[in-house]
């Protein structure tokens, strides 16, 4: 079987993508609650192992997404992708039985490992789609992680209710059925003459970094983008933790709290930026965007109740305005045949913050939600997170006026 059968494909991958956003947002309602059970420590030290497996997932993505999309080059998209899910599916099995903190670590390397399919799953859509409706079906891969992981938290919550592993075996049964699925219907892609030998030295994650260095004139932009990533990964880490202890929210009311984030987000980037654009144009939305997004994080900084809690999260959502008004106004600021290593870097940068903010926003969290903490602040990420978007919408505004247009990629 080596010619796509489109119509399987696209909803396996779809399915497939969707499956791996759950699995990374159905762990947030109730990691606070398996944390404290597995070590015996109050709150803010268990948020500490939160911090550490966030990046251990994280460096794990990172170092096997290009050894994962090489393997499909050499050996199929199918086999890897089967292989990659099955993992998954016994690796969630792993975790929901974790009867000690070191076999939770184990299972969030594998997740990690195994949970790196997205370049598989583009180059599958890459080999099934033609040129003309390529974009729309990546387009389709995007909202499937969106609404994985809008999904991922609403089940990690409403069954963490009946306790902190249910949500585990869930996810594990939901992924293997997939494989079933995809062990019947899913053809191969790619043409065993097209097929090429696997090379360590192109599965290089850290040739990545090339494209950040290749890309001096965006200095500024780049570092935009970096500060606004690194604020953005304390909702991963320390959103469950935070509202936990300031509000005493279940994981149910945790889960459904990141759902209504994740529509209203849904709604932003889809919908709402479509009539700003047009009206305000890139640069406004820019900033109008950057200042609701440091308005959030403060906000919810100093939150007195979940019910405030809440309404900061309305300007979090309209924060979406800034990233593609961003994306949008650097690509316009290299040539042409630039522009991959402008996804490159954006993409080694956000990868960079995954790894570094989950450690510095877990140990403020442990530091100023501890009983005896010189000044008892358990919202002090978030009013770090503010902190680094007003510095970035300073350096948004000098980005801009200094890094001119660049001609070709205007028209």
């Amino acid at each position: 079987m080596t010619k796509p059968s489109g119509k399987n494909a696209l909803i396996f991958i779809i399915i497939a993508v969707a499956i791996v956003a759950i699995g990374l947002g159905i762990i947030i309602p109730v990691l606070p609650d398996l944390l404290v059970e597995l070590t015996g420590q109050p709150l803010n030290e268990a948020a500490l192992h939160g911090g550490w497996l966030t990046f251990t997932y994280a460096v794990m993505q990172f170092i096997f997404m290009p050894i994962i999309g090489g393997l499909s080059d050499a050996y199929g998209r199918r086999k890897i992708m089967l292989i990659s899910l099955f993992c998954l599916g016994i690796d969630y099995l792993i975790m929901g039985w974790a009867p000690t903190i070191t076999i939770l670590y184990i299972g969030r390397i594998i997740s990690g490992a195994a949970g790196a399919t997205y370049s598989t799953a583009n180059a599958f859509i890459a080999d099934i789609s033609p040129p003309e409706k390529r974009a729309q079906n990546f387009g389709m891969i995007g909202a499937a992680f969106g609404i994985g992981f809008v999904l991922g938290p609403v089940i990690g919550g409403l069954l963490g209710e009946y306790g902190a592993r249910i949500p585990f075996y869930a996810a594990a049964i939901i992924s293997l059925l997939n494989v079933v699925y995809g062990f019947f219907f899913l053809p191969e892609t790619l043409d065993v003459k097209k097929r090429r030998a696997f090379s360590w030295r192109r599965a290089n994650p850290f040739g990545t970094f090339k494209s950040v260095l290749a890309l001096p004139q965006l200095g500024g932009f780049l570092v935009v983008i970096f500060l606004i990533s690194f604020a953005h990964f304390v909702y991963p880490s320390s959103f469950a933790f935070f509202t936990k202890e300031s509000f005493k929210w279940s994981p149910g009311e945790v889960g459904m709290s990141l759902a209504a984030y994740g529509l209203a987000s849904a709604f932003v980037q889809g919908y709402l930026i479509r009539i700003a654009i047009p009206k305000l144009g890139m640069v406004k939305c820019a900033v109008i965007g950057t200042l609701m997004n440091g308005a959030a994080f403060i906000g919810l900084s100093l939150a007195a109740n979940g019910f405030i809690a809440y309404l900061w999260l309305m300007p979090a959502a309209l924060g979406g305005l800034a990233g593609p008004a961003i994306q949008n106004l650097m690509s316009v600021r290299v040539s042409e045949d630039a522009q991959g290593e402008l996804q490159g870097a954006q993409g080694s940068l956000s990868g960079i913050a995954m790894m570094m903010s989950p450690l510095i926003m877990t140990r403020l969290f442990n530091k100023y939600a501890a009983a005896d903490a010189p000044i008892y602040f358990p919202g002090a990420p978030f009013m770090l997170a503010g902190c680094l978007i007003a510095i970035a919408l300073l350096v948004f505004i000098w980005a801009v006026r200094t890094v001119p247009v660049v001609k070709e990629s205007a028209e």
